[in-house]
Parts: C-alpha cells; sequence; structure tokens
C-alpha cells in the first residue's frame, strides 16, 4: 500500500484515540484549551524562528555561501507550524520537534546520512549523448 495514503488513514486515527485518551484523564475543556493553546503557542514559535532561519540565510548569502541549511529548516519550520495548526497532540509533538533548532539539526543529519550513502558511488565513466555529423570539408581531405 502507498506510504501517503497509509498515512492519511492511521494519523487520524492515532489522533482521535490519543484525543479520547487524554480527554478521559484531564477533561474535555481542559483537552480543547490545550490544543487551541498548541497551536497558538506553536504558530508563535515557528514564526520566530522563521524569521531567524531567514536572518541566517541573509547572513549566508552575504559570506558568498549557498543558504541550504536554511532552505530546508524554513521549510521543515513551515511544516511544522501546519503540523501544529492541525488539532491533535501527536501532530503536536512533531510540529514542535521540527521547530525547535537542535532537534531539527539532528533530523536533517540523520536524513542526510541516509541519503548520502546511495549518492557516494564513484563512477569510472562519464555519461553523455553524441551525434554524428558529416561535414562536407571533411570529404575533401
Amino acid at each position: 500500500m502507498n506510504t501517503i495514503l497509509v498515512s492519511i488513514i492511521l494519523i487520524p486515527i492515532i489522533e482521535i484515540y490519543v484525543l479520547i485518551k487524554i480527554g478521559s484523564q484531564i477533561g474535555a475543556i481542559t483537552t480543547i484549551l490545550l490544543i487551541f493553546s498548541t497551536a497558538i503557542i506553536g504558530v508563535y514559535y515557528a514564526k520566530y524562528e522563521g524569521l531567524n532561519t531567514i536572518k541566517s540565510g541573509f547572513i549566508q548569502l552575504s559570506k558568498n555561501e549557498a543558504p541550504a541549511f536554511e532552505i530546508l529548516s524554513g521549510a521543515a519550520i513551515a511544516f511544522a507550524a501546519l503540523l501544529l495548526i492541525v488539532p491533535g497532540f501527536v501532530t503536536d509533538i512533531v510540529g514542535f520537534s521540527l521547530i525547535f533548532p537542535p532537534s531539527r539539526k539532528l533530523i536533517f543529519k540523520n536524513l542526510s546520512k541516509k541519503f548520502s550513502k546511495k549518492e557516494n558511488i564513484k563512477k569510472d565513466y562519464i555519461d553523455g549523448d553524441f551525434e554524428d555529423i558529416e561535414d562536407d570539408n571533411d570529404r575533401k581531405l
């Protein structure tokens, strides 16, 4: 089965289960207030971290360096803000882990190790195309 399809089905099921379990322990009103407060705090902190990431990107550009980490961080922060807006505690945990810089660096480090192993294969050849061109001057020699 497709991973995206499975996550579309499983994430709401997990969120509803966790909301019911937490709501039965602390109460419905408290659960709703907690969901709204995590969304508000998370989006505010995402804005703060996003501005810091933009500032860091401009510093990298002024040094004539490519802001690759800052671009990835900006995308991760935007995704984290989206997760924080979605009601639920599991998505809030994932969203907060993507917003905080130490955990974001750890996630990027693990992902880069995973994908860099496939790209380090050394090739002994140059891949390219060619085309035979017949020239009238070559025939006269």
